[in-house]
């Protein structure tokens, strides 16, 4: 889009600007046949990415760290379109473990794997180990998400 467009709200050359939305540039997408994995799917950019994935018809997996924000996400998501196909699979990236048993959850689902949404992420947690001893934020962010990544690669192709 350019500067010009972000300053001023205008569509760039891909005909959209700062002012579309993600209902907007997925409008003629018909994502019935695909799957995909949001991490931090409950709230913010990751509960609209499910939300709209979801309106396409995309089976998401909603993966987050709190099973009842989770849940809620997914009735929220069902309630604004009742055939939507969200599911979610508890998922704590500052533990190996977690990611492991994630994947090893989602690998016997036997489901493709079309879209990978590396949402999650924390800020400005007090100092604190994770039962692996890294830094809980560095875990997050950085340890985990690459290791979740890296677990479902091969389901990527």
């Amino acid at each position: 889009m350019g500067i010009y467009g972000m300053v001023t709200g205008k569509a760039g050359k891909s005909g959209f600007g700062s002012a579309s939305t993600a209902e907007d540039v997925t409008q003629s997408i018909d994502a019935n046949h695909l799957t995909a994995i949001v991490t931090g799917g409950t709230s913010g950019i990751g509960l609209e990415a499910a939300r709209v994935l979801g309106m396409r018809g995309a089976h998401v997996i909603i993966a987050a760290r709190n099973t009842k924000a989770a849940n809620e996400s997914k009735e929220m998501i069902l309630k604004m379109n009742p055939n939507a196909r969200i599911d979610y699979i508890q998922l704590d990236l500052s533990s190996i473990k977690s990611v492991r048993s994630f994947v090893h959850q989602f690998l016997a689902l036997n489901l493709p794997l079309n879209i990978l949404i590396n949402n999650a992420g924390v800020m400005f947690c007090p100092f604190q180990l994770t039962e692996d001893g890294i830094e809980s934020q560095f875990a997050t962010n950085h340890i985990g998400k690459i290791s979740f990544s890296i677990f479902l690669i091969e389901k990527l192709y």
